[in-house]
């Protein structure tokens, strides 16, 4: 048997699976998933975990059942593009003849000393996990800052706020505003909601080094009870290590088929592909669905058509009542954003579960 093997059980590998087994696999093929968890966590609703606001079964979706589907779970350490072998931590290498890299990202601490041991992050189920039962501990009337104003900094005080009435919360952000890849005046609205639910948002803020119980913004000193890291993301280290043509963000370049051009028989999706949009569950998805169709087509002997990824916009919540949104040009806020953004979430439990 010829083995199809997806690296991560994320938006992007999920959504190829589900659009293989809909067509028709070569009866010689089958399908190896490879995870470190036998579920997918929805990582774009791990805010609401690390908040306490909902629990972490609530965002498992369960891998698909088919005879064409073997699994196998563990933490991959290296990737031999060379040899088609997966090397795992304690566990036999793994031998593939296609192989689809999807294992996601990891935090950038921008080597700011002291962050990377005194911050908590969202960037796994795991460290999501953790990042919860640090900030149940903290006490009543207790500091937490959240490092980053963008979409998951945003999501992550505000639920927060939802959550532990109680705390004091500050956002710190190098930029003038949150949301500054945003347009002003959604960016104007979140601030305004940050200041009527006593979030404060501060701007200008050069984080030089972490401690404990501390934040230094150059020489200034901010007392914390609780940091959590949402300053930047990065492909995580196995692809890192990986020997390949990679743009600005350590994203690796791909062709027109999203394959490594030197080693056609891998593609890459989501976090670690270099596409022209921002990481986001909906730009794997959307590249997901384009790497099956070219994959049935090869399979057909035809030459594959992709098609140019297409977004349908960005969604954002503050707390349960309240949401933002870009679709296209247009700025969404208030209540309607955040029930669209409660649908997609139901859509993609049904869509990939």
């Amino acid at each position: 048997m010829k083995n199809f093997v997806i690296l991560g059980g994320g938006y992007g590998g999920l959504t190829i699976i589900k659009e293989l087994l809909e067509g028709k696999i070569p009866s010689d093929t089958q399908i190896v998933l490879v995870d470190r968890s036998p579920f997918q966590g929805l990582k774009t609703e791990y805010y609401a975990l690390a908040a306490g606001t909902v629990s972490d079964y609530d965002l498992r979706i369960q891998f698909p059942v088919s005879d064409k589907v073997t699994y196998r779970y563990g933490e991959v350490t290296s990737i031999d593009l060379e040899q088609r072998q997966i090397e795992f931590e304690g566990q036999d290498p793994l031998e593939y003849d296609k192989l689809v890299i999807g294992l996601g990202c990891t935090d950038r601490f921008h080597n700011t000393p002291g962050a990377e041991e005194y911050s908590c992050t969202i960037q796994s189920f795991s460290k999501t996990r953790e990042t919860y039962l640090r900030l149940n501990e903290v006490k009543a009337y207790g500091n937490v800052h959240i490092v980053g104003g963008g979409l998951s900094g945003v999501e992550m005080a505000a639920e927060l706020r939802e959550s532990r009435p109680d705390l004091n919360i500050s956002i710190l952000d190098r930029g003038e505003r949150v949301l500054s890849a945003f347009p002003q005046r959604l960016s104007a609205y979140v601030h305004e909601w940050f200041g009527e639910h006593q979030v404060e948002t501060r701007g200008h803020i050069a984080i030089s080094r972490l401690e404990p119980n501390a934040i230094f913004n150059r020489d200034e000193e901010i007392l914390t009870d609780a940091v959590v890291w949402t300053a930047g993301i990065q492909p995580v280290k196995v692809v890192q290590d990986l020997d390949v043509t990679k743009d600005p963000q350590g994203r690796v370049v791909l062709n027109e088929y999203y394959q490594i051009p030197e080693y056609t028989d891998v593609y890459v999706v989501g976090d670690c592909a270099s596409v022209p949009y921002a990481p986001s569950g909906q730009a794997a998805e959307v590249q997901g669905e384009q790497i099956a169709h070219i994959q049935h087509a090869l399979w057909k002997g035809e030459k594959p058509n992709p098609q140019p990824l297409k977004l349908r916009g960005t969604l954002g919540a503050l707390g349960k009542k309240a949401g933002f949104g870009l679709m296209g040009k247009t700025s969404m806020m208030g209540r309607v954003p955040r029930i669209l953004k409660s649908g997609v979430l139901w859509m993609s439990k049904r869509h990939l579960g």
